[in-house]
């Protein structure tokens, strides 16, 4: 095992005294090929061009003698250190933190970012990055190659954003760039890059107590009464807030998901859905039933996408989701939600012949099926005198193979 490893950040700037030190001292070096090409490095150290951490953890744990590693930016965020630090290696580390990239290129954009969501894109990831920067109005997206700038504006079709591009931050070469998002395919950008994602409906800014997105944001509670969202003359069959529990109780909506919610009405269920931060996609046919959805998703600061039309044909141009609620359109749209194969899917139907209906063609597609039926029954607690009752089949499938 090596006697010491020592990992320091890299912003542009001249290194530490600190950093100097640990890097004269040094047997072995790794690092990224602009690492190696310093003027600091021991002529007589063993070099390794970092490519797989895990690989060059291995050689590290091996060598007898002192390592150092070199990571752009502060590599304690989003960087080696936590690969370094895996119980496999044994390795203890010393850190020498930079200045982050996300911090430099909020600073190059002269904006706050203790509000902002921070995600890494790779190839296996990219949508689900995706997903972040449709649900939040201030993402930063820390790219790789193939998951860039161009990818991100390609699967946010749809959906307008403004990119403010940092490309090769803290070198001779840095440009920063602001580009709509349906324009970053467009051109060739140079890697690494650091990606801000704005856009969308922000709630009304505050100093904030917390990093990222405010937990407490809005109404406390889910599953909100039918007053919270324009009284019961909104709320059709199927959206009384019991039924809507037990549906984001089986779906689970999270960051990073996108949520199908088909034939929307009140806006009920995409508002609660996108308030656990999740992308939500709105469908209806009725263009009322739109205009509700997006003024309950602004009314609780969260963002969702509204499209107009008739499933099940509208849904064939739809990104691909995550997990879907079908709140009207019967077996034949739960038909074609299946033939996506999203990882879970909820509806109701109001009658045991339906309820069958639905239950043996998600059979059919491979999905496991539960059923219930949900009774509620509300009281005036003045009289305690009854004064609706609501009975639905709640019908949930999961997908074995895409479930975690």
């Amino acid at each position: 095992m090596a006697d010491r490893v020592t990992v320091i950040g890299w912003d542009g700037t001249p290194l530490t005294a600190a950093a100097r030190s640990a890097l004269g001292a040094a047997t072995l070096v790794a690092g990224a090929a602009h690492h190696l090409a310093l003027d600091e490095l021991p002529a007589r150290a063993e070099k390794i061009r970092l490519g797989s951490v895990a690989l060059a953890a291995r050689r590290i744990a091996a060598h007898r003698g002192t390592a150092v590693v070199l990571a752009d930016g502060d590599p304690g965020f989003f960087g080696v250190v936590r690969t370094l630090r895996a119980p496999e290696f044994g390795l203890e580390v010393e850190v020498v933190p930079a200045v982050s990239s996300v911090a430099q290129a909020f600073a190059r954009a002269g904006m706050p970012w203790d509000d902002a969501e921070v995600v890494v894109a790779h190839r296996r990831t990219l949508r689900r990055a995706v997903n972040v920067c449709r649900a939040h109005p201030k993402v930063a997206v820390l790219t790789s190659p193939g998951a860039g700038p161009a990818e991100l504006g390609l699967l946010l079709q749809g959906v307008h954003r403004t990119f403010v591009i940092c490309e090769e931050l803290g070198t001779e070469r840095e440009q920063v760039s602001v580009v709509t998002s349906d324009n970053a395919a467009d051109h060739t950008w140079r890697d690494p890059n650091v990606v801000i994602v704005i856009g969308g409906t922000a709630a009304a800014a505050d100093t904030g107590w917390i990093m990222g997105r405010e937990p407490t944001r809005g109404t406390r509670g889910w599953a909100l009464p039918a007053a919270e969202y324009g009284g019961d003359i909104w709320l059709g069959e199927g959206e009384n807030d019991r039924l809507r529990a037990a549906q984001l109780a089986r779906l689970g909506p999270r960051p990073g998901d996108l949520v199908w919610d088909i034939g929307c009405g009140s806006g009920a269920f995409t508002a609660e859905a996108a308030r656990f931060g999740a992308a939500v996609i709105a469908v209806d046919r009725d263009p009322d039933a739109l205009g509700r959805t997006t003024a309950a998703v602004r009314r609780f600061g969260v963002q969702a996408q509204t499209v107009h039309g008739i499933a099940p044909h509208i849904l064939e141009d739809l990104p691909e989701p995550d997990v879907v609620r079908v709140g009207g359109g019967g077996a034949a749209v739960v038909s074609a939600v299946a033939d996506r194969r999203p990882e879970r899917i909820v509806t109701h139907a109001a009658t045991r012949d339906a309820a069958e209906l639905i239950g043996r063609d998600l059979s059919e597609h491979g999905y496991t099926v539960e059923c219930a039926l949900l009774q509620s029954v509300e009281l005036d607690t003045r009289a305690w005198r009854e004064e609706k009752r609501t009975v639905a089949f709640l019908l949930s499938g999961r997908l074995p193979d895409r479930s975690p």
